[in-house]
């Protein structure tokens, strides 16, 4: 038996259109899934469908706002007929702003509430309660399914300066292990993945120098992982299809996956 064949699920990846979400998409593809790339730009979505097909797999590009449950419901209504009810769930879609970070020298007591609340409704609301409101809703109806939230490292370790992208990461873990008891007996599985520090879009800046070298706080961070580096986004890929898989991973929810090159287990 494979283990790892995932030939006959149909996966929705909100986040696809990313470096991190396009990485978790190409290598459930990959291994057999059909990959509904989900989010707001098309053009984005359809260099995910492109580069998804040219190795192979199948894929199409589905536009939805995450922050909108009539746009989700009518995103899984389309994938629905075309390919059958959506099996794999990955919420992956997210990210911070810079008026819910708190420099250094900075006041904590002058955090806009309004900053502090996008970033909970990117996080948490949109990012992951209202997907896993529609599509669990299916899932639990046909008795079947696996839902991956994308947490973060920083829900773990509440590293400096992203107060408020911590708290709503944590709070994503926090989700993850209710809906992983409230599901477990009707075929729905619920787990985390918590990447550790893989340069992408929202975090590029912060980590790198324009020339590649590291940033001061990169070289901080790289200085604390005990693997001496980033990680890349295709190592994401293996604790994905592990977790899309009902063969590998069919007893397995509520739990949060760490991929952080031993970052987390290091004092800091």
């Amino acid at each position: 038996m494979n283990l790892f064949d995932l030939s006959g699920e149909v996966a929705a990846v909100f986040g696809g259109t990313g470096v991190l979400g396009g990485a978790m998409a190409d290598a459930l593809a990959a291994h057999g899934a059909k990959i509904a790339v989900i989010g707001r730009s098309e053009d984005r979505g359809r260099y995910a469908v492109e580069r998804i097909e040219a190795a192979g797999g199948t894929a199409v590009f589905v536009p939805a706002d995450a922050m909108s449950k009539d746009s989700i419901r009518a995103a899984r209504d389309t994938i629905l007929n075309k390919w059958g009810a959506v099996t794999v769930l990955v919420n992956g879609a997210g990210g911070n702003k810079p008026e819910a970070t708190v420099m250094p020298g900075g006041d904590f007591t002058k955090l806009p509430l309004e900053g502090w609340s996008a970033v909970f409704d990117l996080n948490l609301v949109g990012g992951t309660l209202l997907p896993c409101q529609v599509f669990g809703e299916t899932m639990v109806a046909a008795g079947r399914g696996s839902i991956i939230n994308v947490a973060s490292m920083s829900a773990i370790l509440p590293l400096s300066r992203v107060v408020a992208y911590s708290a709503s990461k944590a709070a994503v873990l926090n989700l993850t292990q209710w809906l992983a008891r409230e599901w477990a007996t009707k075929g729905v599985r619920v787990n985390a993945i918590s990447p550790g520090f893989f340069p992408a879009e929202q975090n590029r800046r912060m980590l790198l120098r324009d020339d590649g070298t590291y940033t001061e706080r990169g070289q901080s961070i790289v200085g604390h992982t005990p693997m001496g580096r980033f990680g890349e986004a295709p190592e994401l890929g293996g604790a994905i299809v592990w977790l899309a898989s009902p063969k590998a991973s069919g007893f397995v929810t509520g739990q949060n996956i760490v991929v952080d090159g031993g970052f987390s287990s290091v004092t800091i």
